[in-house]
């Protein structure tokens, strides 16, 4: 059975032109890389290799169409698109639709099926030459004590304003454990505090805890930890988020029960009953993995728990792309890797005294979170140009979130829960 290709392409749609992109803000969108004849074919070759067997249309201006069926890629500049694509990779196929010179009707779809065949798009004899070709991660971006202020305030400095037009009213930044899909926009406050609440329940946080989070977000769960009869102390490295959960602490009266820190978690002190940190871990990066569980390790006390959410991917595809600069690493999460599940166990094992007793998987659910996002997101994006955001900061942010969804939805990504918990004393 064969799939119908897709409806001819219009002369409103070959015709469409991407609006002029600000240079000084965006100079790597708004100048297509200088890229040989050789280069450009080279880069066709391999997008015609990776993309004509997937279930997916490509189509270009002259009419070409690549792919058995499926969702479409309209690529608008094939000479952009294809010397990006062979200059930077994966960032070129990023900045590419940030640019405009491609698009997709469903944008999702697509990136799920790239995202489910990501381990066979670049052919084998180029995966042994990674090294060889790959962009290497900025000694700029290491998740050092100042390298990582940095890298937090470039990503949850933007603007707390921006992320209130996409998240609930929990302000809740990572991802919901709904009763049932599809999802909706009104059940997501509860999805959250059902996420958080777990966590909770998980380090059996309740009445005169002493509690540590790693990792602060807008405050939520510092005080639905202190409304249980928690003393938390939180850390974060976002000025930002530290000013607005602070307001929030004070407006829920928890302010003798909530301190929110501008604090590394290299440098906290104390120990503590229960330790939680949220989706935190993939700003940590590799190289501080070990120093990050020896901190958990250290600041518990004995028959102390620990909660952790993290995403995860895939340990073959983490050890390929663990030393080299993605588009999301230069976009939006400087200097974070995600690890995986096998990276985790063995660090947890060599580094430290901690036990995992318990690992949860749902990244259905974090597939659910980002579309609520996503559509949110889509339906303000005035309010975000009144907030002085560019169109190429909301075609980076559509793709990001997109991206993302894709992820989970194509089992790429997943999202755990983690139990930790250390031995008391004899």
């Amino acid at each position: 059975m064969t799939t119908a290709h897709p409806r001819p392409t219009t002369r409103t749609e070959a015709a469409a032109v991407p609006a002029p992109v600000d240079a000084g803000r965006w100079p790597d969108v708004a100048a297509v890389p200088k890229a040989s004849r050789p280069v450009r074919s080279v880069a066709a070759a391999v997008v015609r290799h990776a993309l004509g067997r997937l279930p997916l249309w490509v189509r270009f201006p002259d009419g070409t169409i690549l792919g058995q069926g499926g969702p479409l890629i309209e690529v608008r500049d094939p000479d952009a698109f294809h010397a990006r694509i062979g200059t930077t990779g994966l960032i070129g196929f990023g900045e590419s639709y940030m640019a405009g010179e491609w698009d997709a009707p469903d944008l999702v779809g697509a990136l799920t099926v790239l995202a489910s065949h990501a381990a066979e798009l670049v052919p084998a004899p180029l995966q042994r030459l990674r090294r060889l070709w790959a962009l290497r991660q900025p000694a700029a971006q290491r998740n050092t004590a100042t390298g990582a202020r940095d890298n937090i305030s470039r990503h949850y400095d933007l603007s707390n304003d921006l992320f209130a037009l996409f998240l609930d009213d929990t302000l809740t930044y990572s991802s919901a454990v709904f009763r049932g899909f599809p999802a909706e926009w009104a059940l997501l406050p509860a999805a959250q505090h059902r996420k958080i609440d777990r966590l909770l329940d998980l380090a059996e946080v309740g009445e005169g805890t002493r509690l540590l989070e790693i990792g602060t977000g807008w405050g939520e769960l510092a005080l639905r930890a202190a409304a249980r009869g928690a003393h938390v102390t939180s850390l974060t490295l976002s000025r930002e988020q530290r000013d607005l959960a602070r307001q929030r602490v004070r407006e829920a009266g928890l302010a003798d029960r909530v301190a929110i820190e501008l604090c590394d978690y290299r440098e906290a002190e104390g120990t503590y009953d229960a330790i939680v940190s949220v989706e935190m871990i993939e700003a940590v990066g590799a190289e501080f993995w070990p120093v990050y569980f020896r901190t958990l390790d250290a600041r518990l006390a004995p028959g102390g728990r620990v909660a952790l959410q993290a995403i995860t991917m895939p340990h073959d595809r983490m050890l390929a792309s663990r030393d080299t600069h993605t588009w999301i690493q230069k976009y939006i999460f400087p200097g974070g890797l995600l690890p995986s599940v096998e990276a985790v166990d063995q660090t947890v094992r060599e580094h430290t005294g901690l036990s995992i007793t318990r690992r949860d998987a749902f990244g259905a659910h974090y597939a659910e979170t980002l579309r609520l996002w996503r559509e949110r997101f889509t339906e303000r994006a005035e309010e975000v140009d009144d907030l002085g955001f560019d169109h190429v900061f909301r075609r980076l942010w559509t793709f990001y979130l997109a991206y993302s969804e894709a992820g989970f939805r194509s089992g790429y990504l997943d999202v755990q829960q983690y139990l930790f918990t250390k031995e008391p004393t004899r």
